[in-house]
């Protein structure tokens, strides 16, 4: 909106309204010594709308940008291409203002969406139902550990060391204050979550393993083994996905023994804008629906036979009994799920799996040219999808600060989070790395 000052007599109406004579009246009760008075700011010389316009532009060339830089940075955000159309879309006024609708019979529209995120997420997961979004990966992981309580009232949980860091720093500040216990499980010389760990660690109080595929590491965990005895101890298996990219071409969670599916849905049509905002997905089995939190978008008939959306199970939520809700999801991230289900939409199961198998083959592509580097090393031998661990000869700051002369932005140093995992730099390789830009990587990295 443009900036159109008030006139002369905008100015003496109004004061003339509230009885002073003149604006300096209206500061008699600053101090004169705080006052700026005759003194003029040191400003430079204004310039026009267009001057300005390029003036700024000049600025931004100075950021480092996507366009600037080649970037295989990941760790829990993803950058992939969105459609035009997403943006287009979601700006729409019906969507791009619109609260939670509590009232169905004027919401038809947004609940609509909501119901078919739902049904996509569902598919995705390969779960029973799903909710209408969280506010992020992380928030859902530790709402979902907080539900896995509800059900069966344990307060022991077991959590991969290959989790996100960042989301396990979450489920700390959910659990602060109660009498949880969780206890990290190591990873194997593979990258992939010590099994054995687990059953050693397994008691009666045990009330759900956590686990993420893809973990932290890149690699694609293997746990089909783990359902079986989770479920004669009655244990739950949570797993989070912080790539949901990765189920175009993995198999779903839920056809390996997943109770509870969670996930960040960034990399389906959001940028990564600096952190946010996400969204975060929730999947469970209908048996637990009753404890699962959030919103939920049901489909029902109205009084005249035609099919319509509703807000369903609300008694769970805050908004009827916050003291016993389920969770105190409010206005969720509607806007977000929007753009995934659209994003979704637009490619179809075939083009999403495409773009998944896109970023599985540049990844390989680029490890296995990795590991031909002198003095460099592909830490762990799993499967991945499209991260992987590189051991450095040097120190991974020092690398990076190389590399980001050379234009390039490198991957994420994980000394910070694993000690153990020294010199060591996670690498994320997408669908708009070209083969060019990763040869490049490798001859600057062959060259240090």
């Amino acid at each position: 909106m443009r900036y159109i000052p008030h006139t002369e007599e905008d100015i003496r109406l109004m004061l003339a309204e509230i009885g002073v004579q003149n604006i300096d009246t209206l500061f008699e009760s600053i101090p004169d010594s705080l006052k700026l008075g005759d003194n003029l700011l040191a400003l430079p010389e204004s310039l026009s709308e267009s001057d300005l316009t390029k003036y700024l532009k000049q600025l931004q060339k100075n950021n480092t940008t996507v366009e600037s830089h080649s970037i295989f940075l990941g760790a829990g955000a993803y950058r992939h291409f969105s459609p035009v159309l997403i943006d287009h879309l979601i700006s729409r006024g019906e969507f791009a203002t619109s609260y939670t609708p509590y009232q169905p019979e004027v919401s038809q529209g947004t609940l609509q969406a909501i119901y078919e995120f739902q049904t996509m997420i569902c598919l995705l997961t390969g779960m029973e139902i799903a909710n209408a979004s969280m506010y992020d990966g992380a928030s859902a992981l530790a709402e979902a550990v907080m539900m896995s309580n509800r059900i069966n009232r344990r307060m022991d949980f077991l959590v991969s060391r290959g989790v996100h860091p960042e989301y396990q720093k979450v489920i700390e500040t959910y659990t602060k204050g109660s009498n949880f216990r969780v206890k990290e499980i190591p990873f194997d010389e593979k990258g992939r979550t010590d099994l054995s760990s687990i059953a050693e660690n397994l008691t009666e109080n045990t009330s759900a393993v956590v686990l993420q595929s893809p973990n932290f590491l890149g690699t694609v965990e293997e746990y089909d083994q783990l359902k079986e005895k989770l479920a004669e101890n009655g244990t739950l298996l949570i797993v989070v996905v912080a790539e949901a990219l990765s189920l175009g071409i993995l198999e779903s969670p839920g056809k390996h023994g997943a109770d509870i599916v969670v996930g960040e849905g960034q990399s389906l049509g959001l940028p990564v804008s600096y952190g946010g905002p996400y969204v975060g997905f929730f999947a469970t089995q209908k048996n637990y629906l009753r404890q699962m939190p959030g919103r939920l978008a049901g489909e029902t008939l109205d009084q005249n036979g035609k099919r319509a959306y509703v807000l369903t199970l609300s008694t769970r939520e805050q908004h009827i009994r916050r003291e016993r809700a389920t969770s105190n999801i409010c206005t969720n991230q509607g806007l977000c799920a929007l753009a995934t289900a659209i994003f979704m939409s637009t490619l179809g199961k075939q083009g999403f799996r495409e773009i998944a198998v896109l970023n599985l083959r540049k990844a390989s592509y680029l490890k296995n040219r990795l590991a031909n580097v002198q003095n460099f090393k592909i830490r762990f031998s799993s499967n991945i999808f499209n991260e992987f661990v590189l051991e450095c000869p040097r120190p991974v700051e020092e690398v990076l600060n190389y590399l980001k002369k050379e234009g390039i932005i490198g991957g994420y140093a994980l000394e910070s989070y694993y000690p153990d995992l020294k010199n060591c730099m996670l690498i994320c390789v997408t669908e708009l790395n070209s083969r060019k830009e990763m040869d490049i990587l490798i001859e600057k990295l062959q060259a240090l």
